[in-house]
């Protein structure tokens, strides 16, 4: 929706997100501060470590993993206003997981297995879930903007 209508309408400009004043400078400091982080973690961890409970970071992330596809199934389903951040939630949650399968797999047939995960399962999900997040945002401007013309003809 054009700002300048939605103005003389009196609604809120759909586009704009309200945030709190705070949440920006928060966020740009994380993002800032990862980036000594990330350098100092680039040159101070071993290469290889054997990590204690490894098993159950795996099962713990599927297990989210499984609670997220789930709420975005039944987003879905419902058509709830909860589906595009659940989308978000889960494609990003199957990026992460084919990274983290391959850059942890032992060599040879373990990375292969780990690649062939990501390319003919992780990846397309994730890529369905990008789908949702767009096509939802751009269904929700179509209607915006037919709404916002609909408004336009009854009051003249």
């Amino acid at each position: 929706m054009d700002e300048t209508i939605a103005q003389e309408q009196g609604l809120p400009d759909p586009e704009v997100v309200p945030m709190p004043r705070w949440v920006t400078p928060v966020l740009t400091f994380a993002a800032v501060a990862l980036i000594p982080w990330t350098l100092w973690l680039t040159f101070s961890l071993p290469r290889q470590r054997v990590a204690d409970n490894y098993d159950l970071a795996w099962v713990g992330f599927d297990v989210a993993l499984l609670a997220a596809f789930g709420a975005t199934s039944w987003a879905t389903w419902k058509g709830s206003r909860w589906l595009v951040p659940f989308a978000a939630v889960t494609g990003t949650m199957l990026v992460c997981d084919a990274w983290f399968d391959i850059v942890t797999a032992h060599g040879g047939g373990e990375r292969v297995e780990a690649i062939a995960s990501a390319a003919l399962a992780e990846l397309p999900l994730a890529a369905i879930c990008v789908f949702i997040v767009v096509d939802a945002e751009r269904f929700r401007h179509a209607t915006v903007t037919r709404y916002t013309a609909l408004v336009r003809r009854r009051r003249r």
